[in-house]
């Protein structure tokens, strides 16, 4: 049990991971804007807020990733913390 749980914070990190990327790197692209339903003119006008967004991702990611790898009791801490700030940001 505790290793799918490991499983699914680490799956939780990588779609973060994968938001972060789309938000801070691809948002002006195609693919981007395909995501999000934006077009171009959106894009261009909140391409810095949308790399801010995708800067609180990637410390989302971090975190997950940190508590998935830290020895318990500290990574179940740092696991529930991030799972929780997830959990409110979403």
């Amino acid at each position: 049990m505790h290793t799918l749980g490991l499983a699914l914070v680490l799956v939780v990190a990588a779609i973060h991971a994968y938001i972060l990327v789309l938000e801070m790197f691809l948002w002006r692209t195609e693919r981007g804007r395909r995501a999000f339903g934006t077009d171009q003119a959106f894009a261009d006008q909140s391409a810095t807020l949308a790399a801010n967004q995708g800067l609180y991702n990637g410390f989302l990611a971090a975190g997950l990733v940190w508590g998935a790898l830290a020895a318990d009791p500290v990574g179940f801490q740092v696991r529930v913390f991030f799972l929780g700030c997830v959990i409110v940001a979403g």
